[in-house]
């Protein structure tokens, strides 16, 4: 049973070596644990730091492509060095290896595919910013609810995933994966888990992902609306069809009761129009949402497609 723990990096040539040095190299349960970077066309000799540090392999990208490519790349190289278990863990010692034990033991016992550090279980994250919490907690429930699904924590990076997820989930390209990857696992009925982990976050540190707050919002509900829509296609359009078929269904019987009062048209046709056009538009996403879903069962036989090629190219 192998072990990879993969580190991505960007610039982190200040703690990646003291954070490589303090992962354990014995994990119950774990004959062999690797220590895998992705480095994200770094220019301050992080490669080469990891490398004296002790990391196994060391991946290098020419250039900077964000953290969604990372994973994707991470997760290709687990594979070919044939990795049974993956664990994805911070470069810059926020986390404390020593969690790895925690992350990795639902997913030995057969309890998790993934399972994915909690941020706010028993301890709430230190010098953790404000608005990096609330926003996390309100699109954790919000998620949540429309998966029918508890997520605990939708952006943690720290998280473990046995070979069987790696091979099943869709690689992201954007500039972040941790909310696509959690929606993509439960939407495929992987059991998905969540550890309590403590967490200190460095007061001086700038975060390598957040660069505005509000481009990482607009960019991350983009991501997340996309990531839904495909998952649940029938719920994402046939809530709004049906609320707005409701509404519509509400208005014909206001002006209906007029009308049947008074036989006059006229002085309620405003109502009977924006009827009519709540009726047409609450039809026409209801015409979205069963397109969507056959657009689902064909997505299905791809992924399904997929997954037969990648256990193939990455057969042991």
């Amino acid at each position: 049973m192998k072990l990879i723990v993969n580190l991505p990096a960007f610039n982190e040539a200040e703690k990646i070596g003291q954070t490589i040095k303090r992962i354990p190299r014995r994990i119950n349960g774990i004959e062999e644990v690797l220590v895998q970077v992705i480095d994200d066309g770094s220019h301050d000799g992080t490669a080469q730091i990891a490398k004296d540090a002790g990391a196994d392999f060391v991946f290098s990208h020419s250039t900077n492509r964000g953290i969604g490519i990372v994973f994707r790349t991470a997760v290709e190289k687990a594979l070919e060095n044939g990795a049974d278990f993956m664990v994805n863990i911070d470069a810059d010692g926020q986390f404390d290896p020593n969690d790895i034990q925690k992350i990795i033991d639902p997913v030995l016992e057969g309890k998790a595919d993934m399972v994915s550090a909690d941020r706010f279980g028993d301890h709430k994250a230190q010098n953790m910013p404000a608005a990096k919490y609330y926003l996390n907690r309100v699109a954790a429930y919000v998620i949540g609810k429309f998966m029918n699904f508890p997520i605990k924590d939708l952006t943690c990076g720290f998280r473990g995933y046995n070979r069987e997820t790696l091979l099943r989930l869709n690689l992201p390209g954007h500039f972040t994966y941790t909310q696509e990857v959690i929606i993509d696992a439960i939407g495929k009925n992987l059991k998905v888990m969540w550890v309590p982990v403590v967490v200190t976050y460095f007061a001086e540190r700038k975060s390598r992902v957040v660069k505005s707050i509000w481009k990482y919002v607009s960019n991350s509900g983009r991501i997340i609306l996309k990531a839904v829509r495909d998952v649940r296609p029938m719920k994402f359009f046939g809530i709004p069809a049906l609320i707005l078929i409701l509404i519509s269904f509400g208005f014909f019987a206001y002006f209906g009761f007029h009308y049947v009062q008074e036989l006059k048209i006229t002085p309620y046709r405003n109502y009977l129009l924006l009827a009519i056009t709540l009726l047409l538009v609450g039809l026409q996403f209801l015409v979205f949402a069963l397109i969507a879903d056959m657009i689902k069962s064909n997505r299905r036989l791809t992924e399904d497609q997929m997954y037969l090629m990648r256990k193939e190219r990455y057969s042991k």
